[in-house]
């Protein structure tokens, strides 16, 4: 129901939105596809369009387009004004003779025949319609068809225009043309609803529609159908869903302009209104369809709006004025005028006016010729065929449902058969996965174990080497006691002293978890105790590592190690003379892409001076160790020595 009420008011605002869209939105004729058929490829345009049509047939380039044009302009003429719409359907044949083009001709003369019908002139109508079937292309015949049920329709002969809607169906589903198919289903939901089979009426109406909104066009059918399922409901009681139907209706002929369907639609809307007890409502919908009625210039929908205007009146007890309405109606349904089942409504409700106003004698004489003209639409003939066609349509129903059933079980098989084929391949993917994590396994668990292998060999080399230089620091000490020369004794010791913090580096790897690199911070609490205890000087000389846990390599530990090992030396022997007490401090941090160290102590102060700094194996060494990793040593004296330096990580030894 929202989205019927949602499409009312979309409908209702693009009517205003393209009510003043160009010519050229339509026709274009510098274009290659010049002119867009109205109802066909597009819908986007306001009530203008017949103005447009109007202007732009005769500047046609081609006589094919030209026919075209012409062609849907006395067409759709008919929807406002059958004069006017007869005019260019003449102009159409005669242009169509002029050419010798019998296809045009016979679809003008289908055009001619729905104006005719519409005009009373039943039996015109029927022979110009026939007389177009000889010529007429096979894809044209399902709308020659639906004219020639309308014709047997306005006559009463509900079996014969039940027999052409078939006809129109059939060809629409050999031809997939879902247009007709949708038109063929609203013109037998509008044939169950006079024959009172309301819930069949609504299922073949309801069908259309959607068959309809597949095309996505609003055209002149659809805006009908949605009258013809409003009628549906209205005769079922549901008054609000007719009422919604109607309104779609309704916003779609405001539209385009087409009167013939507003007039149908205010008709039935003055009957809901007056079932709701709003009568004011139900007349002013009466006066309107009498008005589109005039406009349109169509005696039919003129006599219904004067039948639908007495019928309120008789509801509301004014029985006078009643009679007048249906007298009105009466007159205007000609002898030509063919249409019983209007007729029989127009005396049924004339007599309920005779009896209300007590003149039962006129009364008597309507009911009689009501009764006449009820058996002429409602005849055992045109009950039965309508059943017939109900009977074709569940039967055809139940065929699709089986072939349907059948097809998806078809496609169960098929459905079922894929799964075991995925399932098989499934199984053996799995199955050649679990050798693959297998395999994988054992290969990881060899490496593993290489691994593991590879790197307790690595950690024994580290255990060897760090034993052969403590075995090199030992001969050095034994080397050292038996030397009396004091500076080759400090040169040996010294030795000692870097080949010890060499040695203390593998140690940190064998005994460490990585074995390509060292944790300096513990490295340098080690290192600096044991040259304390060289020295002999633990009792009164401190070592602070004041540095957060740091990791180096160990092409940058050893020279870093060695150069720490130097500065540790030179403030051990120079910033502290006699028994001085101090404290020797040891940075290392990380900065970007380099490692600073910090080196210094709270001693005298010239443990570097120029002359010692410019001599002797320890600064040659700190020299060349700081080149060998890149980095710049700076020297800072003042209460105490400060030497910082700033190594390059992207360069090893």
């Amino acid at each position: 129901m929202r989205t019927r009420l949602f499409k009312v008011v979309s409908i209702t605002f693009f009517s205003l939105l393209n009510g003043f869209i160009a010519t050229a939105q339509i026709i274009d004729f510098d274009k290659e596809n010049s002119y867009k058929r109205v109802f066909v490829d597009t819908d986007n345009f306001g009530p203008s369009y017949l103005d447009t049509l109007q202007i732009a047939y005769v500047k046609a380039p081609t006589d094919s387009l030209k026919l075209l044009i012409l062609n849907d302009l006395a067409y759709y003429w008919h929807t406002r004004d059958l004069k006017k719409a007869y005019e260019f359907t003449k102009i159409g044949l005669g242009e169509a003779a002029s050419k010798d083009c019998l296809k045009w001709l016979a679809r003008f003369r289908i055009t001619q025949g729905a104006i005719l019908l519409r005009n009373e002139q039943l039996d015109s109508a029927q022979n110009v319609l026939l007389l177009a079937q000889n010529d007429i292309e096979q894809k044209d015949l399902p709308f020659l068809y639906t004219q020639l049920g309308y014709v047997h329709e306005r006559r009463g002969d509900l079996t014969r225009a039940a027999d052409y809607a078939l006809k129109s169906l059939r060809i629409g589903e050999q031809l997939n043309d879902l247009h007709a198919r949708a038109l063929a289903h609203s013109d037998l939901s509008n044939l169950f609803w006079k024959q009172e089979k309301y819930d069949k009426g609504l299922e073949q109406g309801l069908l259309s529609l959607s068959l309809f909104e597949t095309l996505g066009m609003n055209d002149l059918d659809y805006d009908f159908t949605l009258y013809v399922v409003g009628n549906n409901y209205l005769a079922l009681g549901e008054l609000e869903k007719a009422r919604t139907y109607f309104e779609h209706s309704i916003a779609i002929g405001e539209r385009y302009g087409f009167y013939n369907n507003l007039s149908d639609v205010y008709i039935s809307l003055a009957d809901l209104y007056g079932r709701l007890d709003n009568y004011a409502k139900a007349e002013e919908a009466a006066q309107k369809a009498i008005s589109y009625c005039e406009q349109l210039n169509n005696n039919f929908m003129l006599m219904r709006a004067w039948l639908s205007l007495g019928k309120l009146q008789n509801l509301q007890g004014k029985y006078l004025s009643a009679i007048t309405s249906l007298q009105n109606s009466i007159e205007v349904a000609t002898e030509d005028f063919g249409d019983a089942f209007y007729l029989s409504e127009a005396y049924q409700n004339l007599g309920r006016a005779f009896a209300g106003s007590h003149n039962y004698k006129e009364a008597y004489l309507a009911f009689e010729v009501y009764d006449e003209l009820k058996k002429e639409v409602f005849t055992a003939e045109a009950a039965e065929r309508m059943s017939q066609i109900q009977t074709e349509f569940e039967v055809a129903q139940k065929e699709n449902t089986i072939l349907l059933q059948g097809s998806q079980i078809k496609k169960q098989k098929t459905v079922q058969t894929l799964i075991i084929i995925v399932s098989v391949l499934l199984f053996l993917y799995l199955l050649l996965l679990f050798n693959s994590v297998r395999n994988n396994r054992r290969k990881n668990k060899l490496l593993q174990i290489q691994n593991e292998e590879k790197e307790f060999l690595l950690k024994e080399i580290h255990h060897r080497v760090k034993n052969n230089l403590e075995i090199v620091s030992s001969l050095l000490s034994l080397q050292s006691d038996q030397i009396t020369d004091p500076k080759i004794r400090e040169a040996m010791v010294k030795s000692q002293q870097r080949v010890q913090s060499m040695s203390m580096i593998h140690q940190k790897l064998y005994q460490g978890r990585s074995l390509s690199h060292i944790e300096m911070k513990d490295y340098f609490q080690n290192l600096g105790n044991h040259v304390i205890q060289t020295y002999g000087m633990e009792k009164r000389i401190v070592i602070e590592c004041d540095m957060e846990v740091i990791h180096v390599d160990i092409d940058h530990a050893i020279p870093i190690g060695l150069i720490v090992n130097e500065l540790l030396s030179n403030a051990l022997k120079y910033a502290f003379p006699g028994t001085t007490e101090g404290k020797i401090c040891i940075r290392l941090q990380k900065r970007d892409n380099m490692l600073h160290l910090e080196v210094s102590d709270n001693g005298i102060g010239k443990s570097m001076s120029k002359e010692s700094v410019g001599t002797g194996f320890g600064t040659q060494l700190i020299a060349l160790l700081t080149a060998q990793l890149d980095g710049v040593m700076h020297l800072s004296v003042d209460k105490g020595t400060l030497v910082t330096f700033d190594f390059q990580l992207t360069k090893a030894a």
